[in-house]
């Protein structure tokens, strides 16, 4: 019997048709949880711009097994929380993701299928649970020792030697993380699992990096709010990172005459935020002005900006921590033009300044503000 081209055209098409099914109003997630003891419910967590939600939850059956459908208008990490546990997996409408794991395993290991992405956010905690591993060793290490230490006369000299110690082994440790998650996120732009590894770096020490990737991602994973709001804050700070040119600005100084940075131009600046009630800034002071008595004679100058609204107190601060450099507020706390201009949301923030009005640092402050200008004029020299 002959069959006519449409009966092959239906036989062909017929595949295309099936794998066409699936739902894109939404992304399915089943799975299988073994060994899940008296658990008898999951749920499920979205991502927010503003942090964690839950969205579902659903009961296990009696084989441990469960389905959740969610509507997703646009790629997102997701969590399903199990018991004490999270997995994390990225999913967007269309998907038909397959997962398992078992409640045994102390590494709480687990497997997903259907989602590329989700296998780079396993890679992501890895390496995240790696670095993780060292703190919490570090950091019980030297718990433990200093339990030992006692109250005798030599305490607080044997605890002082052992923060010595113990605190750049963490800090390395914290650097060594931060160099791995900037490594992942530039090797996975294409990737929202590198954008949910970039949220957990220092934004402030890696500021300049933070802003590149942005501009990088611009244009993908459109209709995320979260990637949205981060490449409108990185834009926002973009003018002010290291590289860029110090936007001018003309405040009222500590003896009643304006002050502009623009005075400035060539010669090193150090433009330093900072406030009288602000304790930390109080106790970083001291390393400031300790810095500007070697490094003033060599060309360093220091301009203080205040984010105080009392005149009487930010006097009384200037005298009493000797900050013998020119200081200037717009005595209006975050809300001044100044701090507007210059995007200061916490404090102590500085910026170190070129002769030429570039930005060559920004933020540093302690052993590395240190370090950092004896190099700078060990070289001018």
């Amino acid at each position: 019997m002959k069959r006519n081209i449409v009966y092959y055209a239906a036989i062909i098409l017929l595949p295309l048709f099936l794998f066409s099914c699936k739902d894109k109003d939404a992304f399915t997630l089943s799975g299988t949880i073994t060994n899940p003891g008296s658990l008898k419910q999951i749920t499920l967590i979205a991502e927010t711009p503003n942090g964690i939600a839950v969205v579902d939850s659903t009961n296990l059956s009696d084989q441990g097994k469960f389905v959740f459908k969610h509507n997703a208008p646009y790629a997102n990490l997701y969590r399903l929380r199990v018991g004490g546990s999270m997995f994390d997996f990225i999913a967007k409408n269309g998907d038909e993701i397959a997962f398992n794991t078992n409640l045994t395993d102390p590494k709480r290991a687990y497997e997903i299928t259907g989602s590329d992405e989700s296998g780079k956010i396993q890679d992501f905690n890895k390496l995240s649970n790696y670095y993780g591993a060292i703190n919490t060793k570090l950091s019980d290490a030297y718990i433990n020792k200093a339990q030992s230490i006692g109250k005798g006369p030599d305490s607080a000299k044997l605890a002082d030697t052992l923060a010595a110690f113990y605190r750049p082994l963490l800090r390395k440790n914290f650097d060594d993380y931060n160099l791995a998650v900037l490594k992942f996120m530039n090797d996975n732009k294409a990737s929202l699992a590198g954008f949910y590894a970039a949220s957990s770096i220092d934004s402030v020490k890696y500021e300049s990096q933070l802003v590149a990737y942005a501009d990088a991602i611009t244009g993908k994973f459109d209709g995320n709010p979260a990637v949205a709001q981060f490449i409108q804050n990185k834009m926002a700070v973009k003018s002010i990172t290291i590289g860029h040119q110090a936007p001018d600005f003309t405040t009222g100084g500590i003896d009643g005459k304006p002050v502009k940075l623009s005075d400035y131009r060539g010669k090193y600046v150090l433009l330093d935020f900072w406030a009288s009630w602000c304790g930390p800034c109080r106790q970083e002071n001291p390393n400031v002005v300790k810095q500007y008595a070697i490094y003033h004679p060599m060309g360093l100058n220091i301009l203080g900006v205040s984010l105080d609204v009392d005149k009487g107190a930010w006097q009384q601060a200037v005298e009493h921590d000797k900050l013998t450099w020119a200081h200037g507020s717009d005595l209006k706390t975050w809300e001044g033009p100044t701090e507007k201009l210059y995007h200061i949301f916490s404090i102590p923030s500085n910026f170190i300044i070129d002769p030429n009005g570039i930005i060559v640092a920004k933020n540093i402050t302690g052993a590395d503000l240190e370090e950092f200008l004896k190099k700078t004029f060990s070289k001018s020299q």
